[in-house]
Order: C-alpha cells, then structure tokens, then sequence
C-alpha cells in the first residue's frame, strides 16, 4: 500500500491570491484621492534676524608693550 501525499501548495496559493486580492480591493475603496494645488495668495515668511558680532582679544604683558613701543609700525 503506498501513501499518497497530498499537495497543499496550490490550495495556500489560491488562499494568498484572494487574500491580496481583498486587501487590493480595500486599499482601492479606502485610499481615497490627494488633491495638491497651490495657495491663490502667496507665502509670506516673516524673518526677522539680528546677527551680533564681538570680537575679543587679549594681548599678553609683552606684546601690549612692544606695541606702546612701536606704535609707529601699528
């Protein structure tokens, strides 16, 4: 007596076949539509910025004097 094995693989592709099938139809009735137009006034950007700068600088002891002394090359 030989066992004869039953093949499944056709029987789950139908399943996923339908399964994809429903969710394809559910995206379709669900997704709905994007519209994109462009405003009728413009895009007004208000920027206000105010850019600050200070520029800080130490000299040492001998350098402070060696230009007190040489203010003429300065």
């Amino acid at each position: 007596m030989k066992l004869q094995r039953e093949n499944h693989g056709s029987g789950r592709r139908a399943v996923r076949a339908g399964v994809m099938l429903v969710v394809g139809g559910a995206i379709g009735i669900l997704g709905g539509c994007v519209n994109v137009a462009a405003p009728e006034k413009p895009i007004v950007i208000e920027l206000n910025i105010n850019i600050r700068q200070e520029v800080v600088y130490r000299l040492d002891g001998d350098a402070a004097k060696t230009i007190e002394q040489n203010r003429d090359i300065f």
